[in-house]
């Protein structure tokens, strides 16, 4: 009679700015993550934003280094990807940063926000056909690290953000709770 012994997944539960170990894969239980690696002047380029049921890991990454960053109260398990798993983390990666691409290439700074805010509804927001409700709050998304992801300085978009409820642009739902109307979004932006 064999036995067999299997190692218990290691679980980790970080705050907010925590990096997790890069020579592993996570798989994301709770909270939100992102990828992200630096330029010659150390200015933070964002490679992708992650969330609960994706995994991440830097091994796959051809850019050194790459940072895995909570962006939230996060809680992952270490995770032996079968080689599915790796083809789907490769498409996921490169649908990122397609993404992320196309928003930072828009010229003006108002829709590159609202493209920015767009994406991120359709990605970890409610989706519905009148348009995206998302918790800014929820995913620690801070003016701050809002413009990080665009490319733009806070102050702009706290002005940006402001300019746009005032149009409702931005509807804002609850005290954390944004909702954009599909009819705010031009077809460049989406």
């Amino acid at each position: 009679m064999a036995t067999t012994t299997t190692a218990q997944a290691l679980r980790l539960t970080l705050q907010p700015n925590d990096v997790l170990p890069e020579n592993l894969n996570w798989k994301i239980q709770e909270g939100y993550i992102r990828t992200a690696t630096w330029d010659e002047e150390g200015e933070t380029i964002t490679l992708g934003v992650w969330g609960p049921g994706d995994w991440v890991t830097a091994a796959y990454s051809a850019l050194k280094p790459v940072e895995i960053q909570c962006l939230t109260t996060v809680v992952v398990e270490q995770f032996q990807p079968e080689p599915a798993d790796i083809e789907a983390l490769l498409l996921q990666q490169i649908k990122n940063l397609e993404e992320i691409f196309q928003v930072n290439r828009i010229r003006s700074a108002d829709q590159r926000l609202l493209a920015l805010l767009a994406w991120i509804g359709r990605r970890f927001g409610q989706v519905s056909s009148r348009g995206y409700r998302l918790s800014l709050k929820d995913m620690n998304l801070t003016h701050k690290s809002l413009a990080d992801l665009c490319g733009l300085t806070r102050v702009t978009v706290t002005k940006m953000l402001n300019r746009y409820k005032g149009e409702g642009v931005l509807q804002q739902i609850s005290k954390d709770d944004l909702f954009i109307p599909s009819v705010a979004l031009v077809p460049s932006v989406i």
